[in-house]
């Protein structure tokens, strides 16, 4: 009890503020002279043993079998090994005390050294702690947080730096929203250039696509919001047979959906069931649309005028033919595509027979349909658009036997991948067309510029407001740039085109016509010349666009909003028009969309237009 008193009792005199930092961190001083002498000790011992060792080295090279007296020379060189490794040794050392840039005190201990191996250290739970934000005291748990510079938190602290980095989580959220700049390059795709916010319909629509399935029903909506409302769940793949029920209303007349790839026999019946007054009817990849689903239309009398059905191959031939015998006198319009495995050309002769009110009539890679069908299309005396596309091989004299018997009547002509078509087809469509308003012949090779050119001077027809002649190229790979008889659209036929429907046209699809000069490029988009219609053009693998060319392009047609230009290498560092979208332009550093935003008199002025 009294030695403890004395302890107690001992006078203590003034300390150093090294001392007294090593006393509130819980660090002990002895504890620190203790290690630097363990650690100094063995770097003296490593030292002996490795000089030791040298010696030994030294010793034996020395006992060779030749006694022989060691040279002056030799013994220099000895001690210089000797000295070396020594050397070595101490800078080893040194050079990790030099790093972390140590200073020793008066005493002799490298306070540096000590603080470098304690300051990071961590207090134990239970411990006292100085809180690193306000300097309190407080005892440290488990639970207690880092600060910003390593130190640790009290509780109060701790609370507002877990409060603040969730602000600012959610501001880094709100400030780069995710999906935002690829559906601004979706619209641009699609042709859609709009500034601004969003209009509060477009709004309102995203709000229903977005909480689907909590939406009971639709109400009384236009039928263009309804549309659009189903090409949206379509195109995320939601359009499932519960939500089928939002579209479904005992009174309506329309049913338009663009994926119908979830759907089943029960659902289509139910559709019918549900809507019994459908008069038009547009279902795509409507593969489960089966002999069932017409028979049900069939005694159930559904009233279907318009009939648009993509990829429904499990429709019997049988089938077909018997939904034409008893309901075909109700057709105003067919459009079948994707269709490899039904309706053949004996099929089609009843079509021909049973459907005399047709006015629109699509057939699009329909594998089975062949000369036969085309010859059977003459009994159609009321068609006014037609849409081929057949996989068979047709011959010219039957398209044009075609094109004399329905030309009178016809407002719009496609016709895809036609191989054999040649200046025939275009010379009786030059004859007996007069009411054409769009005009569709693409993938073809063998129609020469003259002929197009002759299509298109002094034609009686008024001017088109659609035209599409992409790939009509010569494929002859040994003549690149075309043949002698200049197979393919060319600089001749694209003036004429541009003279007779220039004034009118709202889309030009001329993709891959790669034979068309610059020459009659310049002439048509020379900046001088106003096509006031034009809204869509696509100019892609036409080798000889160029900057100057797609500038002149900008300036004739002030109301462009589209301009596709895929494999146009000439054409970089274009300054787009405000509201016009340029899409495909080879530029390295550019994305491959670029929305408009300049002026167009600047942009004249920038690519000097006047010297092209």
């Amino acid at each position: 009890m009294s030695g403890r008193r004395a302890a107690n009792n001992r006078i203590r005199g003034p300390q150093s503020a090294l001392t007294d930092f090593l006393a509130s961190n819980n660090i002990s001083a002895a504890q620190i002279s203790a290690d630097y002498e363990r650690r100094r000790r063995e770097a003296q011992q490593a030292a002996e043993q490795e000089a030791a060792a040298n010696s030994t080295v030294v010793g034996e090279e020395e006992q060779q079998p030749e006694e022989r007296e060691e040279t002056a020379l030799q013994k220099k060189k000895r001690k210089r090994a000797e000295e070396d490794a020594l050397a070595k040794i101490k800078k080893g050392k040194s050079s990790k005390k030099q790093k972390k840039g140590k200073k020793e005190d008066p005493d002799g201990e490298n306070s540096d050294d000590a603080f470098g191996m304690y300051s990071k250290s961590k207090p134990l739970p239970g411990q006292l702690e100085n809180c690193e934000k306000c300097e309190k005291r407080f005892t440290v748990t488990a639970y207690s947080k880092t600060g910003p510079e390593g130190g640790l938190l009290c509780v109060k602290c701790s609370k507002e730096q877990t409060d603040q980095k969730k602000k600012d989580d959610k501001v880094k959220k709100q400030a780069a929203p995710r999906g935002k700049q690829r559906q601004k390059q979706s619209n641009l795709l699609d042709g859609i250039v709009g500034d601004g916010a969003a209009s509060l319909q477009d709004l309102c629509i995203k709000t229903i696509a977005d909480n689907v399935h909590d939406v009971e029903e639709f109400g009384d909506l236009p039928a263009n919001l309804t549309k659009r409302l189903a090409e949206i769940f379509s195109k995320r793949r939601v359009l499932l047979p519960r939500t089928l029920d939002l579209f479904l209303r005992p009174n309506l007349e329309t049913i338009d959906i663009t994926d119908c790839g979830k759907l089943e026999v029960e659902d289509y019946i139910k559709m019918f069931s549900f809507a019994p007054h459908i008069k038009t009817l547009n279902l795509q990849q409507a593969g489960q649309f089966k002999d069932e689903v017409i028979d049900y239309i069939v005694e159930r009398d559904i009233p279907i005028q318009h009939m648009k059905l993509y990829a429904a191959n499990l429709i019997l031939n049988d089938k077909w033919i018997e939904f034409f015998a008893k309901r075909g006198h109700r057709l105003e319009s067919l459009q079948l595509k994707w269709l490899n495995c039904s309706l053949d050309d004996a099929a089609f002769l009843h079509l021909a027979r049973d459907c005399p009110n047709l006015k629109r009539l699509k057939l699009k890679q329909c594998w089975q349909l062949g000369d036969s069908a085309i010859a059977a299309m003459q009994g159609l005396r009321k068609l006014e658009h037609l849409s081929l596309h057949f996989k068979e091989s047709v011959s010219a004299e039957n398209l044009v036997a075609l094109i004399k018997v329905i030309g009178p009547n016809l407002r719009t002509l496609s016709l895809e991948e036609f191989y054999h078509a040649d200046d025939s087809v275009l010379e009786a469509i030059h004859t007996h067309c007069s009411r054409l308003e769009k005009l569709r012949f693409t993938e073809n090779d063998t129609c020469t510029d003259a002929g197009y050119t002759n299509l298109f001077t002094e034609w009686a027809n008024p001017p088109l407001t659609f035209v599409d002649l992409s790939s009509s190229r010569s494929i002859d790979y040994e003549h690149p740039d075309g043949t002698e008889d200049q197979i393919g659209l060319a600089a001749s036929g694209f003036k004429s085109l541009m003279a007779h429907s220039g004034s009118n046209l709202k889309t030009l699809l001329i993709a891959s016509c790669r034979h068309i000069e610059r020459e009659g490029l310049v002439h048509v988009w020379d900046g001088k010349k106003t096509y006031p219609c034009l809204k869509t053009a696509d100019v892609s693998f036409v080798k000889n666009m160029d900057t100057p060319i797609v500038a002149g392009l900008f300036k004739s047609c002030p109301q462009l909003i589209k301009l596709t230009a895929f494999g146009c290498f000439s054409v970089s560092d274009v300054m787009v028009p405000k509201g016009v979208a340029l899409i495909g332009v080879p530029n390295a550093q550019d994305s491959i969309i670029q929305e408009g935003g300049y002026d167009l008199d600047s942009i004249i002025a920038s690519m000097g237009l006047g010297a092209m």
